[in-house]
């Protein structure tokens, strides 16, 4: 079932003129910066996750900046149509409008629906990074490409499958996203009260991120892109905005950095299984810390974390929920008395009293959760996060 309420059974919202400001096309040669990064059948996976057989599609050195196209799969997949232009036109969205990548990787890029939805772009060669470093990238601008995006619930997936969808295998709700050309903070997300009713619209505020950020992982068997890892991956941490950034450990040489899984906004838990899911055009500057160094400064935390401006963020990743938080207690504990020099009984009542633990998501397979460890709160210990 598809709605926009219902795609294709209740009448096509009526989208607002989409200008060239708005519309980010795959850029021509002639206006492409240095180490700008397309989404291309060769340039692209969908579905599996780059591992040590993949040759980088781009190569960089440490603390080169990347400009990355990505493409949302909703709107390409299997159970959609796999036609973007017939899929958004049903909205209204005219072809010209529809992203010529997206119609050009649905048409030729194959994909197993057996496998994840993602559309995942890369992997990028990181110079001289080995297994043990640390790549960071850092998040400088993630801009909307078009002003629409979908949130769907499928197959019985989701937090709760016994009710959704209601009807058939899937429910996909077109979002119409008003304001672009105002700029992000004054952009909402729009979503009809009842299918068909466009005349009340829920509005809500966006906070674009990549659900996928990741390095390759070892052997020559590409993982699925649902369930995130210590190779990062889905991660779906919704914090991940501009002006943040993620640490990966590295598990091949090379690094094989890879980006993926746009969003627009997400509420912590992504319960419906996907939320509004819409393409962005990436700019990330990527950092290596050495193996040595990365133990010296960070301890034996395990698995990607992030810093915020505000908030330094471990994470904990596992099939079990309960078990997720416990990971992400213990990392959160090792970072304290590893980085600012607590001792464990100090660290762990501090997490008590002023840290919260958020649920990333419930839905990848493999849940995560995350926690909020505020930096200012730490300054009296005379160390700061390097």
């Amino acid at each position: 079932m598809q709605y926009p309420g219902r795609i294709g059974s209740g009448p096509a919202m009526t989208t607002a003129p989409i200008t060239a400001a708005i519309l980010r096309q795959p850029l021509p040669a002639a206006d492409r910066p240095p180490n700008y990064l397309p989404a291309t059948p060769s340039s692209v996976l969908w579905g599996r996750l780059p591992c040590a057989a993949d040759a980088p599609v781009l190569e960089i050195a440490p603390g080169a900046t990347v400009v990355v196209d990505t493409i949302s799969h909703e709107g390409i997949l299997e159970d959609q149509g796999r036609d973007p232009v017939a899929f958004f036109g049903s909205q209204g969205v005219p072809a010209d409008q529809v992203l010529a990548d997206a119609v050009t990787v649905s048409a030729s890029v194959d994909h197993d629906p057996n496998d994840g939805p993602h559309v995942i772009t890369g992997p990028i060669g990181v110079s001289g990074a080995v297994p043990g470093d640390v790549i960071v990238v850092h998040l400088q601008e993630l801009t909307p490409r078009v002003p629409y995006g979908v949130i769907s619930s499928r197959h019985g997936l989701g937090l709760l499958p016994e009710r959704f969808p209601q009807e058939g295998d899937l429910t996909s709700v077109f979002c119409q996203v008003e304001g672009l050309e105002l700029g992000l903070d004054q952009a909402r997300g729009t979503l009809p009260l009842t299918p068909g009713d466009i005349d009340r619209p829920i509005r809500f505020a966006l906070a674009p991120f990549l659900g996928i950020i990741g390095v390759s992982t070892p052997g020559v068997e590409r993982l699925n892109s649902t369930p995130p890892g210590l190779h990062g991956g889905n991660l779906d941490i919704r914090r991940l905005v501009a002006g943040t950034s993620l640490y990966l450990p590295v598990q091949v040489e090379g690094g094989g950095l890879y980006v993926g899984d746009p969003h627009f906004a997400q509420g912590n838990g992504e319960v419906a299984l996907t939320a509004l899911e819409a393409s962005l055009r990436a700019t990330l500057r990527v950092d290596l810390v050495p193996a040595a160094e990365a133990r010296a400064r960070f301890g034996p935390v395990r698995g990607p974390f992030a810093r915020t401006p505000e908030f330094l963020i471990p994470t904990g990743l596992d099939e079990d929920l309960d078990e997720a938080v416990r990971e992400c207690g213990r990392n959160a504990v090792t970072m304290l008395t590893s980085i600012f020099g607590l001792a464990p009984e100090v660290a762990y009542a501090y997490l008590s009293a002023a840290t919260d633990f958020e649920i990333s998501q419930v839905v990848d397979v493999v849940k995560g959760a995350h926690a909020l460890i505020r930096l200012a709160d730490l300054a009296a210990t005379g160390r700061v996060l390097p």
